[in-house]
């Protein structure tokens, strides 16, 4: 009989040896993986855990954040143990470009909606370019500045709604109220009209409805700390062990019951809507095409929701507070004031604030004179880049629409570099539209009514962060 003490060393002395060999893989990873990016310069703690970059983010500064650390290390920098942020307005082309070979990371996959557990695929999120092409090509034309134009009494007449709430509760009274909260329920409706064939109520509510709009608010303030480390969200989103129902995305299922309202119609019923909205040719293009995949319907629509509320109403509160509080821009600048002061809108603050991630491919990539290798996370804030002083001048910061106003060199220079709506082939498809809006409803409300801005900052209005 084998002796009970030395059966317990030799448990313990193999117990040790793992531990001793997991340890020695971890040093040896860690390694490997800090040396392959020593030569890239960025603070210290972020080389080895992208813990680091997940506090940023849940910080809620982030986009501030990158922009300083390009202040202080310059335009390449390290953020992370196989991460490089990058603002050098050049290698936009390089990395998102429509020739680009990189692949979107792991990044993506956190921001993926949900409904009953399972994910939908989206056309913006996904990773995978061949799913990516057959979800955009059907419905691409549906946002040409053509097709839009067909939108325009929609969205007259909608902006005619706005404006009589806005007289009866408020014009000739006095009180002052957040004119941007009241931008972002124009905008939803909005996307109502053009998707639905109908407003959706928040005008008329003055307010949320279904919580859409706290919802959509919420699922990225808990989903973007988790896409600095996926891992952590397929511990919670691909856990059997959670419930459905603590995965649930109400805004996918707020567009899936409008979706089934317009199934369930008669035909008599269909025929009184406006056969060239979104969701009708949503639905003819799923019908026409039986490839597609089953949420493809689910997909469009929910995106058209998601991006566009949000989107718009951040780009036309960032031109009006900048406006109002800049009135000298307005006054000498009103031939050309709304294209000038919509790029500068949307360079000075981007509605994402967040790095759009991709993977290096095995070309390789050199960007500044640094060669960074094949499988590395890169991406570029758009904030950050739009901040870069060597393209748009010594006062980035500063509100200057002027800078647009400038050689037909320069200015095409300058709008290549924005990646407000993303770049090249994966940009948004929704870009025109939210455009489209800015234009008509801030020149309107301007001509209108007599505004002026009581906020002190931005911030003030709850658009940074």
């Amino acid at each position: 009989m084998r002796n009970p003490v030395n059966v317990l060393a030799t448990y313990q002395v193999l117990a040790q040896s793992l531990i001793g060999v997991a340890v020695g893989i971890f040093i040896l990873k860690t390694a490997q993986v800090y040396l392959q990016l020593r030569h890239i310069p960025g603070p210290l703690p972020a080389a080895f855990t992208n813990f680091v970059r997940r506090l940023w983010v849940t910080a809620g500064d982030l986009h501030q954040k990158h922009a300083d650390l390009h202040k202080k290390y310059g335009t390449v920098v390290r953020v992370g143990p196989n991460a490089v942020l990058i603002s050098q307005p050049a290698a936009i082309d390089k990395i998102y470009g429509f020739k680009a070979k990189f692949i979107k990371s792991e990044f993506y996959d956190s921001i993926l909606p949900r409904m009953k557990g399972a994910k939908i695929p989206d056309v913006f999120a996904t990773r995978d370019e061949d799913l990516h092409r057959r979800m955009r090509r059907p419905v691409a034309n549906l946002y040409s500045v053509a097709n839009l134009l067909t939108f325009e009494p929609l969205l007259v007449s909608t902006i005619e709604y706005f404006f009589s709430r806005l007289d009866e509760l408020f014009t000739d009274k006095p009180v002052s109220f957040n004119l941007c909260d009241w931008l972002q329920l124009f905008t939803f409706d909005v996307m109502g009209e053009v998707t639905f064939s109908k407003r959706l109520g928040f005008l008329e509510r003055g307010g949320d409805i279904e919580d859409v709009m706290e919802n959509n608010w919420n699922f990225f303030k808990a989903v973007a700390p988790n896409t600095q480390m996926p891992w952590l969200d397929y511990l919670w989103k691909d856990n059997p062990l959670v419930p459905v129902s603590a995965k649930r995305n109400p805004l996918a299922e707020f567009g899936a019951a409008r979706i089934q309202e317009r199934l369930d119609l008669t035909e008599g019923e269909r025929d009184k809507i406006n056969q060239k909205d979104f969701l009708s040719n949503f639905i003819k293009e799923a019908q026409k095409d039986p490839s597609l995949p089953q949420l493809a319907l689910q997909t469009w629509t929910n995106s058209n929701i998601q991006a566009g509320g949000d989107t718009t109403s951040i780009m036309a509160s960032t031109c009006l507070y900048h406006l109002l509080k800049n009135p000298s821009t307005l006054a000498t600048l009103r031939k050309e004031i709304d294209e000038a002061a919509k790029e500068e809108a949307s360079r000075l603050h981007p509605p994402i604030g967040f790095p759009l991630e991709l993977i290096v491919p095995e070309t390789g990539l050199v960007v500044d004179g640094y060669a960074i290798p094949p499988g590395t996370r890169v991406s570029m804030n758009p904030w950050a880049v739009h901040r870069e002083p060597g393209l748009f001048g010594d006062d980035p910061d500063v509100w200057r629409p002027e800078r647009w106003l400038c050689g037909e060199k320069q200015k095409k220079a300058m709008y290549n570099a924005l990646l407000t709506f993303g770049a090249g082939h994966r940009s948004c498809l929704g870009k025109n539209l939210s455009y489209f809006e800015v234009y008509k409803v801030i020149p309107s409300m301007l001509q209108r009514y007599d505004v002026s801005c009581h906020c002190t900052k931005l911030d003030a209005l709850g658009l940074a962060g």
